[in-house]
């Protein structure tokens, strides 16, 4: 069986590479082209050290849910670097974001996270 992951639409900006790009499990297909910019993209988003402690942060809170003020302090950065990396997680379709007046929370999407992992075994 070949696991699949649609990678969630890019700002026209970051090069997105459409919705028909699927993810196969490494072990089972070669990648295409697309396919392995598309992957790449997302690497590169959780392949620096704020953003894995992000991960970290979000997933170790009780409800599974992150306010940006409270990952400031965790990571010893300010509110606008911080708001980028979740940015970058976001467009990479790890995180998803809700607003509560003029906060942000952050989520983690564990079926994202999940594929990403079955990918590389």
């Amino acid at each position: 069986m070949v696991t699949t992951v649609r990678p969630q639409k890019r700002p026209a900006s970051a090069g997105a590479v459409g919705d028909d790009v699927c993810w196969p499990a490494l072990s089972e297909a070669p990648l295409g082209r697309p396919q392995a910019e598309a992957l790449a993209d997302v690497l590169r988003a959780i392949a620096e050290p704020a953003r894995l402690q992000l991960i970290s942060l979000i997933q170790a809170t009780r409800d599974g849910e992150a306010c940006v003020c409270d990952l400031t302090a965790p990571l010893g950065l300010g509110q606008p670097t911080v708001s980028h990396h979740l940015k970058v997680l976001r467009d990479a379709g790890l995180v998803t974001r809700s607003r509560r007046g003029s906060w942000a929370y952050y989520r983690l999407v564990p079926q994202r996270l999940a594929a990403l992992a079955q990918l590389l075994i």
